[in-house]
């Protein structure tokens, strides 16, 4: 149901009664009217609700009823718009911010005497930002009735009945004068009154918000899920919230086929259907996550594709790839502020700010910024973080926007590797940590965005968008020797050693997307041309020192002094020069008949350094390799219900194996991998459960396996293949909770 409305109902209901009662209350209720728009607009919404971007509204339908008309705004986020009402004498009045029209012909719809009762009907772009819905009643305000439709949004009017006859040359106040657009001439229209509340009947179900009908991580357009011919799953704010959850990556257990790995420092590392993912995404651009640590305080919603990406991403592992996407400003006032506390001194506030800056929305706001501080059941544990986020979205023109976007992330906590399993047979506490109270691991992030959409006319638009982001660490800490058996002869004493880390990682991505829409014949295309530049660095200076005392786990004295002398050490830094030219296709040959097509086509320069020895000042060492591949995928999908899919898909992907040398110091040939699959997609029960069952095979060719023509050397040899095949369910319900599970079967 919309939430808001139906405050509004309340609201104005108890404002009427009080002032039916005060004659001279009775010019305040305007201002009353307008201060109840503002508290729904600040306590009624949540912000996973409210719109982040303009909703495109394709067409408008004027159908009659029994009783009267009921006006459809065709668009696939219906359930998103958010109707303001008022009334001018005899027409009402409704405003729907951050939603557009982009109808075949202009942008204005019109028509008079659609029933007894009604005059006329507009439908128009009040400004860039919203659209204005005017229907005046012949003799009175028409009743209204609003509910939420598979078309979209559905307002039904009832005209109110002449009690007697009108006089002649008497007509009822007219409406407003509607913004038109640049392009157009206003029509005249006559003076309007002032605005009245008027009653509205809503019906329908309250939006839980787990409900998300489209994805842009698989075809880098706003696609409904049902038309993706791959599995892919949404996690909405919502579910975030309703979890509680701290850490981005426990979101993830929410989806069948993804398995978080084990990582010491808590950064972004997941598995997915069987293959260890090497980078995720942010806004669609690559992130290293090996360095990577995302904050939940910045999420919208998190989207997960399911096996390759590599059509439109480039070099990507083909399990899958995990795409965050980030908070955006919001062109109405909200403001949030949320305190959580736990038990090992855990305590997080965190502030949510955002609206416009100017009054006609051109210029919008955000800013997010968080905290943490805990310890933590294990020895020496802690964590501090500071999480700040401002972005600002402007709009240059009625068609064209700027977005930029800055997160600063600085997390310190302690560095811990646990305990080994052999430790249990020695009964030690759950507690006991093998390393010092000065262990840390520290991480600086800085990430920016700039992005330019412009749109040539309702069909094409254009795309442009920077990212660069650059990531720091630091990790010192006192570990065992050999982990996997730590102890000495005595049983009791474990020899230890001391590293010291500084990663550091930097991407820098330009992408440029040209989207458009045309038929030819009665064959619809949504057509996607890209060209992507961008450049990886990753640098691993490693230093070890043996020179530190061991640790009697009956009696352990802890304090050790950190070394400054080391007696091992090696450093690598690897550079990844990446263009990629990509195409994607999305034909429409009959309405519930749809096929995908696309490639992308990558031209890699690849170069490693590396120092061996840094200790004693050895030389270091190049290595380069330059390389070229096509990634294709072919889909189709089959609807013989608009709530039910069919679908199946053929995907290729590659990565290069950046660590496998052959003889000679030559790099492998690159991995790659190609996918099979097929699935069904469904919305039940008027879209509350919606469920994904995929059945798929992948096979990665050209795996790095040892050298056995050089037995006890670092060589390898392109030669090895592996395979996973699975059945994977994924469902919600949108009111209550998810549903997941998947079998694979890897070799």
């Amino acid at each position: 149901m919309k939430l808001p409305q139906i405050l509004e109902i309340s609201l104005l209901t108890s404002f009427s009664c009080v002032l039916g009662g005060n004659a001279a209350l009775g010019e305040q209720v305007k201002d009353i009217r307008h201060i109840s728009h503002f508290l729904l607009a600040q306590l009624s919404t949540p912000d996973s609700a409210k719109p982040t971007e303009l909703i495109e509204v394709t067409a408008v339908k004027v159908n009659s009823t029994e009783k009267g008309v009921e006006i459809i705004l065709e668009t696939a986020k219906g359930n998103q718009l958010q109707v303001l009402n008022r009334s001018s004498g005899n027409s009402y009045i409704a405003d729907i911010p951050n939603a557009q029209l982009r109808l075949p012909n202009n942008n204005t719809f019109r028509q008079e005497k659609p029933f007894a009762g009604i005059t006329e009907v507009i439908v128009t772009n009040q400004d860039a930002n919203s659209i204005q819905v005017i229907v005046i009643g012949e003799v009175s305000l028409p009743t209204v009735e609003l509910f939420d439709g598979d078309e979209g949004l559905i307002l039904s009017f009832t005209p109110v009945a002449s009690s007697r006859p009108q006089p002649e040359q008497q007509p009822s106040a007219a409406p407003p004068q509607p913004e038109q657009p640049a392009s157009e001439t206003p029509s005249e229209q006559p003076t309007v009154q002032a605005d009245d509340p008027i009653e509205l009947v809503v019906t329908g179900s309250q939006d839980s918000g787990y409900s998300v009908p489209d994805a842009s991580t698989a075809t880098k357009t706003d696609t409904p899920l049902l038309e993706v011919p791959q599995a892919i799953q949404v996690i909405p704010r919502q579910v975030i919230e309703d979890q509680k959850v701290q850490r981005v990556a426990d979101v993830l257990r929410n989806v069948s086929g993804v398995t978080v790995q084990t990582d010491y420092a808590g950064t972004d590392s997941y598995t997915i259907r069987g293959f260890n993912t090497n980078a995720n995404l942010r806004n669609g651009f690559r992130q290293d996550n090996f360095t990577g640590f995302t904050d939940t305080s910045t999420i919208e919603r998190i989207e997960v594709l399911k096996g390759p990406a590599s059509v439109l991403y480039g070099q990507l592992e083909p399990g899958g790839i995990v795409n965050y996407i980030t908070k955006q400003p919001l062109n109405q006032p909200y403001y949030s502020a949320t305190f959580s506390a736990g038990s090992y001194s855990y305590y997080r506030p965190e502030i949510d700010i955002s609206g416009p800056l100017t009054p006609d929305n051109s210029t919008l706001y955000r800013f997010i910024a968080a905290y943490e501080n805990s310890g933590g059941f294990r020895d020496f544990a802690f964590k501090e973080l500071y999480t700040f986020a401002p972005s600002l979205s402007v709009k240059l023109g009625d068609r064209t926007n700027l977005d930029l976007q800055y997160e600063y992330v600085n997390l310190n906590q302690s560095y811990d590797r646990g305990l080994p399993p052999i430790a249990r047979s020695f009964d030690l506490p759950i507690s006991f940590n093998f390393g010092e109270p000065t262990d840390r691991y520290e991480l600086f992030a800085n990430r920016v965005n700039v992005a330019l959409d412009h749109r040539f006319n309702q069909d094409w638009r254009f795309r442009s968008a920077v990212s660069v982001q650059t990531v720091d660490t630091a990790r010192s800490n006192f570990q065992p020797v050999n982990f996997t058996n730590p102890f000495d002869a005595d049983g009791q004493t474990v020899a230890r050693r001391y590293n010291k880390v500084g990663d550091y990682s930097r991407e820098y991505s330009w992408q440029n997307d040209l989207i458009g829409k045309f038929n030819t014949g009665s064959i619809g295309h949504e057509l996607l041309l890209g060209v992507e530049f961008g450049r990886s660095v990753f640098g691993y200076p490693f230093q070890i020192s043996y020179n530190v005392p061991s640790l009697d786990i009956l009696n352990p004295v802890y304090g050790a002094v950190t070394p400054t002398t080391f007696e091992e050490g090696f450093e690598d830094e690897r550079n990844t020069y990446r263009v990629g030219l990509y195409f994607q296709d999305q034909v429409a040959l009959l309405p519930n008949f749809k096929i995908l097509l696309g490639g992308r086509l990558d031209f890699v320069n690849f170069k490693n350094e590396s120092q061996p020895d840094i200790i004693n000042g050895a030389e270091a060492q190049i290595t380069e390799r330059y390389y070229e591949k096509f990634s294709p995928r072919i889909g189709l999908v089959y609807q013989p219900t608009k709530n039910l899919s069919l679908y199946t898909s053929y995907t290729r992907a590659f990565k290069p194996d950046e660590f496998a040398i052959a003889v000679g110091g030559r790099l492998l040939e690159p991995e790659t991998a190609t996918q099979y699959e097929v699935g069904v997609k469904g919305e039940l029960l008027d879209g509350k459960l919606t469920a994904t069952l995929a059945a798929y095979e992948i096979t990665k060719t050209n795996v790095a396996t040892s050298d056995l023509n050089n037995l006890g050397s670092p060589f390898s040899i392109a030669a090895g293949e592996v395979k996973s095949r699975g059945i994977e369910l994924d469902s919600k319900w949108r009111d209550f909770t998810w549903l997941e599970c998947d079998r694979f079967l890897f070799s």
